[in-house]
């Protein structure tokens, strides 16, 4: 499997090659539907990175009923249980990193106690990670994967 993890990285990181984001200016519902798309190529390419990197992932965009926010990512690092928050910026003031707030957090912990709870997971080794990808127009991704990013459940 890492050979097919390889190969399809390789493919995603070279449609990449001028960036996640649409050079086009929008306004309004356009730009909404612009992020959107942006966000979902950010994600896929987060996708790709991790299983590249040897993370074997059991579930994507994981909600809980009831509780607002999602877990972009989850799944195995080795033995050790990863919830992964992908952030993906395409230009503008700061880094992704900056966009996990202490609320952000919260939110990620509660959500990730929630599927321990309903896996009957109760003692595994867990860490939140921070994959951090930042995208301008016509350029190649920078990726940063920050393992252990925050403490968790």
């Amino acid at each position: 499997m890492p050979v097919v993890s390889r190969v399809v990285f390789f493919l995603v990181d070279w449609a990449a090659r001028r960036g996640l984001a649409e050079d086009l200016p929008a306004h309004g519902v356009a730009a909404k539907q612009q992020a959107t798309r942006r966000g979902i190529r950010g994600e896929t390419y987060a996708y790709w990175y991790l299983r590249r990197h040897g993370y074997v992932l059991t579930a994507r965009n994981y909600r809980v009923p009831g509780l607002k926010g999602e877990i972009d990512m989850i799944g195995y690092d080795g033995p050790v249980l990863a919830f992964v928050e992908v952030k993906t910026r395409t230009g503008g003031p700061g880094v992704p990193e900056d966009a996990v707030t202490p609320e952000k957090r919260r939110v990620l912990s509660r959500i990730a106690r929630q599927f321990l709870a309903a896996r009957r997971i109760h003692e595994a080794p867990c860490r939140f990670d921070l994959l951090a990808i930042e995208a301008p127009p016509g350029r190649r991704p920078v990726v940063r994967l920050h393992k252990g990013a925050f403490a968790g459940p």
